[in-house]
């Protein structure tokens, strides 16, 4: 069997296998005073369940550098095909739902943030006509904050992360958790650069009313970019925050989250780790797998 197809049906079996064993976990809103605190500990939770599946990738890709190729002296693993077809078909629909994102053009949504390598902020003529100045710079604040962290990029991927657990509905309870966490963490960004709670609460509404009137009949407002608003209760919860002051910084009382330059060098040292683990111990764990299917 070759090589890289052998290690292809591998990483999606085992690390599938690993992914959906996982996904159906709840995970943990811990509450934070800090907004930015807040996302910081429901991305981490977003990315929690295909950790392993990165991990055995890693150990596979070690393995195969210490195989020929074509792999010798193997049978064709049709037992494991059994294993790897479920997984291969949520593989191929995550795959594709993320290719369609990148192509598609953006859905209309009044004011949103879109773009990957350059994010650029996008206002509908017909929503921007019917505000005050002062609403439109609040608006316009919030979305800033969303392209300087380049938040197209991390929706997308926290889309594709989403889309890997599917169908267990705590993954997507995950994703909307994050959502809401990052439009706060936006909010307060804003209002900390200058602009006024009130203001940016208006664009909040003066949003939902035009999508109200805008949206097509046949479905609702799609997830494809940084936009302004969310599902009804994540808005009362939004609106009633911009309405009172400014909360003060996280007072150290939750359980401190790692920074993301931080959380990336112990990723990539695990990565690898695994790597090193899969050259050295690869082929003990892998010939009695293999041995199992034949």
């Amino acid at each position: 069997m070759g090589r890289e197809w052998l290690l292809s049906v591998l990483i999606i079996a085992l690390g599938g296998l690993s992914t959906q064993a996982l996904a159906w976990l709840p995970g943990t809103d811990e509450p934070h005073a800090d907004a930015h605190a807040r996302e910081r500990a429901c991305w981490y939770t977003l990315w929690q369940p295909v950790v392993p599946m990165l991990l055995i990738a890693a150990g596979l890709c070690g393995w195969a550098l210490t195989q020929p190729d074509p792999v010798p002296d193997r049978l064709e693993p049709w037992g494991l095909y059994g294993a790897w077809l479920p997984f291969a078909l949520i593989f191929g629909r995550a795959s594709l739902r993320a290719v369609w994102a990148l192509l598609r053009s953006p859905a209309e949504c009044g004011i949103a943030t879109v773009g990957f390598l350059q994010p650029q902020v996008v206002f509908s003529p017909f929503l921007a006509k019917g505000l005050e100045d002062r609403v439109i710079r609040a608006a316009l604040g919030h979305e800033a904050a969303h392209a300087r962290h380049r938040d197209p990029v991390r929706i997308w991927l926290a889309q594709l992360v989403t889309d890997l657990q599917w169908p267990w509905p705590a993954a997507a309870r995950r994703l909307d958790r994050w959502m809401e966490a990052l439009e706060l963490a936006r909010d307060d960004e804003a209002r900390a650069g200058g602009i006024e709670g009130a203001d940016l609460a208006a664009a909040v509404l003066a949003t939902v009313r035009f999508l109200g009137r805008a949206a097509p009949p046949w479905g609702g407002i799609e997830r494809a970019h940084a936009r302004l608003v969310g599902d009804s209760q994540a808005l009362q919860e939004r609106v009633s925050r911009l309405l009172t002051p400014l909360p003060a910084a996280s007072n150290g009382r939750h359980r401190p989250c790692l920074r993301p330059a931080i959380a990336v060098l112990l990723m990539a040292a695990a990565l690898l780790a695994a790597t090193g683990l899969g050259i050295v111990y690869g082929e003990r764990l892998v010939q009695p797998l293999l041995a199992l299917t034949l």
